[in-house]
């Protein structure tokens, strides 16, 4: 698919990012873009400069780089750069600063690896001039390795750039809280949730090294230039502490504070914490919004512990936002910001026929709606949005339900395993003895057989039939596009291609929907849900010419980690306990993910209990603000195309 981004000319440079009544609260200089595509492709540019420059000093181009998700945007722009433009890399130098041990070097887990799927094969680097630590040395022989590391750093004058991603206990590198500020390279255990973060790429937690060499703290400190990358949500708490907090071995980022010139490069959502952006009134005059004004006043409520309609002047005044006091007064803007929370709340997510829309979140006509609820795995349905679904479905609309992709990474072996051996004592054949002896004889680092992923969907879409059954829907509603980017039998996918926005085109134009509900999540710039709200907006501007398009409305649920701020959400629609529990029973239905479920994230309940515990706390927080009590909520926001 062919890129629309516009390469950036925002400067990153180490300079003061705004006034400083702005960016009093931080320490270090940080710049945040839209989106993480085109922060990266600004790194990626500043890398290719550095390069370009020493080149002609007839000088070797130093850098330090990093794995994970987040560096992998700017490796492909700098492939891109030597593909299309000519930039060579035949006198950069690179150290990697990690490596998991023990590891092997052909294991597809290893940063080795990595590296070279992501960067080396693709350009001219020298062989000779790459460094990764050595997964496989032996402990007694670690502490000599480590110091030769750091020998051939400074044999080659030190790291021109260092390039950092964050982990959410504020490690770089592999620098886990307790790190020493002079640290050096060294072998280090993992922090757990160092090791939970990992587990999705482990195939779970169970499979991730408990060990890792890591370039220390000084190591990185030593860079002349350092970029760490920050993306999504997931990172915005430990951001702000490691821009914002004190100096601390608990958080070792802070030690950055130290260097002279440091940058943060981060997207909209990872830096929505830090005070200027979450809590701008108290860093100086705002220009308030409609949008800023609902924040600030639900964020008071919650400051005061107060519902909006008892919030008084002094209130205001005392919790820096007395400039908004001289637009409107107080009572003016707490009927405003409670009305706005109150017609956000409907029983009729499609629209309640023959009644006044005028200040609801649907429309009432046409009274039936035409339905897609895209799914990215096949569970997020009923995990993210299962009362809605079950009131659009009882209230007569044309549901479909629509799985974005297979699902089958997410099957354990053992599993596919017993369901293999389940059908082969029902009716004996080859072919269930070939899956069988597949995952019998899988090595750790190979991906599963063609065999065991067609079983593996299967087994997600029987699972997934048995919950829309009970959710009442009728099969032919049910959709499985097993979306190309996904199919890849491994953790790491594709990119969004042509095939994959033909079909999800194809599906939107056969049905015509009114409205179409997707995941919004953004907290993995790489991950699967954010892959798949690409393919929707992506089909949906495309489509916009369609005049059916004219009266589709988009609708953005979240996961079963994260909901939306009240102040953001445009439509709430509360659940009974029948449906609390019609909801979990259906979640229930999926039960490969229900227990010892492999990608369990960071919090270690089960998704129903995530989901539960989520949507009461958004209808405790509509009732704290003095709104109608409900046992439970959802909550959507609604996207509008430009």
């Amino acid at each position: 698919m062919e890129t629309l981004l516009k390469k950036s000319n925002v400067d990153i440079s180490h300079k003061p990012a705004g006034k400083f009544e702005e960016t009093r609260y931080e320490k270090i200089h940080n710049v945040i873009f839209s989106n993480s595509d085109v922060a990266s492709i600004r790194v990626a540019e500043e890398i290719a400069s550095l390069i370009k420059e020493k080149q002609a000093k007839n000088k070797p181009c130093v850098l330090g780089l990093a794995t994970g998700s987040s560096p992998i945007r700017v490796y492909e722009e700098l492939v891109r750069m030597h593909k299309e433009d000519g930039l060579s890399f035949a006198n950069v130098v690179t150290f990697n600063l990690d490596e998991y041990l023990p590891m092997e070097p052909d294991s597809r887990h290893s940063y080795f690896h990595f590296m070279h799927e992501h960067l080396f094969n693709h350009v001219d680097i020298v062989a000779e001039n790459i460094h990764i630590p050595d997964g496989r040395i032996d402990y007694d022989s670690a502490v000599a390795y480590c110091l030769a590391y750091e020998n051939k750093i400074q044999k080659f004058g030190g790291l021109d750039f260092q390039l950092l991603g964050i982990g959410r206990t504020g490690h770089i590198g592999f620098n886990e809280p307790g790190s020493h500020y002079n640290s050096g390279t060294r072998v280090i255990t993992l922090d757990h949730i160092t090791r939970v973060d990992a587990a999705s790429s482990f195939l779970g937690i169970d499979n991730v090294p408990r060990k890792a060499i890591t370039m220390g703290i000084a190591t990185v400190r030593s860079a002349k230039r350092i970029v760490l990358l920050g993306w999504g949500q997931n990172k915005a708490e430990i951001i702000k502490k490691t821009i914002e907090g004190e100096i601390s071995s608990h958080v070792p980022a802070t030690y950055l504070q130290n260097h002279n010139n440091c940058t943060f490069i981060l997207d909209t959502s990872a830096g929505s914490q830090l005070t200027r952006n979450k809590t701008p009134w108290l860093v100086g005059p705002c220009d308030w919004t409609e949008e800023l004004t609902a924040k600030a006043i639900v964020w008071l409520c919650s400051k005061t512990n107060k519902t909006i309609l008892s919030l008084t002047d002094k209130d205001y005044n005392d919790n820096g936002m007395a400039d908004l006091l001289t637009l409107q007064d107080s009572y003016d803007l707490n009927i405003k910001m409670f009305n706005r929370l109150q017609h956000t709340i409907t029983g009729w997510p499609g629209g309640k026929p023959n009644a006044d829309d005028t200040s609801r979140p649907e429309r009432a006509l046409p009274a039936k709606k035409k339905v897609i609820i895209f799914s990215p795995h096949p569970d997020d349905d009923v995990i993210s949005m299962g009362g809605t679904f079950d009131r659009l479905v009882e209230q007569g609309h044309d549901v479909h339900i629509v799985y974005q992709t297979s699902g089958n990474i997410a099957v354990s072996d053992m599993d596919a395993r017993k369901y293999a051996e389940i059908s082969k004592r029902i009716s004996p054949s080859e072919e269930a003895q070939k899956i069988i002896d597949a995952i019998k004889n899988k090595k750790e680092s190979s991906s599963d057989a063609p065999e065991v992923r067609k079983l593996k969907g299967n087994i997600r879409r029987g699972e997934s039939y048995a919950a829309t059954r009970y959710m009442g829907l009728e099969d032919s509603n049910v959709h499985f596009l097993d979306l190309p980017f996904y199919e890849t039998g491994t953790i790491k996918k594709n990119n969004l291609s042509d095939a994959d926005i033909d079909i999800m085109m194809n599906i939107i134009k056969t049905i015509q929907p009114h409205q179409i509900y997707a995941a919004g999540d953004l907290a993995d710039p790489h991950g699967t849900h954010k892959v798949c709200l690409d393919a929707v907006f992506e089909a949906m501007q495309r489509m916009q010419s369609e005049p059916f398009m004219k009266d589709c409305w988009l609708w953005l649920y979240r996961g079963a980690w994260h909901e939306w701020d009240i102040n953001e959400i445009e439509m709430a629609v509360p659940m009974s306990p029948g449906q609390v529990l019609k909801k979990r029973h259906a979640i229930f239905c999926h039960q490969s993910q229900k227990d010892g479920v492999m990608f369990q994230g960071d919090d270690s309940r089960e998704f129903w209990m995530r989901a539960e515990e989520r949507n009461r706390d958004t209808a405790k927080r509509y009732s704290a603000l003095g709104l109608s009590d409900y046992a439970a909520m959802e909550a959507f926001v609604r996207h509008k195309f430009n």
